[in-house]
């Protein structure tokens, strides 16, 4: 699968309802101010299967190609959602055999601390160049690319 058209959205869930069925919730945002509601569903990937609830911190990854209702405040159905520490980022990207993503944004340089890992938490046991990584991380270089050592890699292995 490729995630080139996924967007993200950080902030801090607000609130945790059913959503229009048993196996759906929709969780308010509030990021940047604003407030966002995101649908999860059973086809939603929660990494570490985390329990959603209101006061944590989430980057929510949504296919921006798909259609959006047009609502305020604003709708999206999550595709993967994955909790923050206080000060992480989190991004999902493309990146090549220099481990630069494929925006120029960010290189990563992995050291012995970085755990890395695919998408099911096993570990991942080869280089994880030229492969699409979910990748957390805190502090970055000025640079360009800013660069870092991550915390943790999950690379979205691409089964056939």
């Amino acid at each position: 699968m490729a995630y080139e058209t996924y967007e993200k959205i950080e902030g801090v869930i607000q609130s945790v309802n059913r959503g229009d069925s048993c196996c759906s919730l929709m969780i308010s945002l509030i990021s940047n101010s604003n407030i966002v509601n995101v649908v999860v569903s059973g086809d939603t990937t929660i990494i570490d299967n985390i329990r959603l609830r209101a006061g944590l911190r989430v980057a929510v990854f949504y296919d921006a190609n798909l259609p959006t209702p047009a609502v305020y405040p604003p709708q999206y159905r999550a595709e993967i959602i994955t909790s923050l520490r206080r000060g992480q980022q989190a991004m999902l990207a493309y990146f090549d055999e220099n481990l630069v993503s494929d925006d120029n944004s960010l290189q990563l340089n992995v050291g012995p601390m970085t755990n890395v890992v695919t998408l099911n938490g096993q570990p991942y046991t080869c280089t994880p160049e030229n492969s699409e990584l979910l990748v957390y991380y805190t502090n970055t270089t000025f640079s360009i690319p800013a660069m870092t050592t991550p915390q943790k890699i999950i690379v979205m292995c691409q089964y056939q």
